[in-house]
């Protein structure tokens, strides 16, 4: 029996790996768990320097830097995105400014809306879509069978398309999204 402790003992010190079962994805310290897939992409824009005479660039200046991915979400009973991190926001306000919206009448709210507003024209609305969500942090954390762990996290979230669809064919209903972030931690291993 020790041969096969040594055997895993070893493979834990040499290989890390983590697998989508072994991720949980959390939206400002809030767990999504009806977040399917996550992906990313860091692009940044680069353009050859050229001088007078030499068909070859010199050289290759760098601009700006873009980070954009996709959240596929599984679909049940509810917007879990939305129940989750637009509950506490109106569109552009943060609600826990005031009491609950239930200890008002709805003259009540909708003075104190605009008295906080200070716009007796445009009162703010409760967010009604993903791309009114206020920035977001993601965290994935990761943790194997193995007792390895890892964290990524992704800065600074906005929504900026959402889609979905249903067919008979299809087993789950999946909601996409895509996004733009701030900056990103890339994967790295907690001890």
């Amino acid at each position: 029996m020790k041969g096969c402790e040594e055997v895993a003992d070893n493979y834990t010190k040499t290989f890390t790996s983590f697998s989508g079962a072994d991720i949980v994805a959390t939206f400002n310290d809030k767990v999504i768990g009806e977040l399917q897939g996550i992906t990313y992409s860091v692009t940044r824009e680069k353009a050859p320097i050229y001088t007078l005479g030499s068909p070859d660039p010199r050289s290759f200046s760098r601009g700006k830097r873009g980070i954009a991915g996709n959240l596929v979400f599984t679909v049940f009973d509810r917007d879990a995105l939305m129940e989750e991190m637009g509950e506490k926001y109106i569109y552009g306000v943060d609600r826990s400014l005031g009491s609950s919206r239930a200890d008002y009448t709805m003259d009540e709210w909708n003075q104190f809306m605009t008295e906080l507003n200070g716009d007796p024209y445009h009162s703010p609305q409760l967010a009604k879509y993903v791309d009114e969500l206020p920035p977001f942090d993601v965290t994935i954390t990761f943790a194997n069978e193995y007792g390895q762990m890892a964290v990524m996290r992704i800065f600074g979230v906005e929504i900026l398309n959402e889609g979905s669809g249903m067919s008979i064919d299809d087993v789950v209903t999946e909601r996409a999204m895509t996004y733009i972030a701030r900056r990103i931690e890339h994967i790295k291993r907690i001890d």
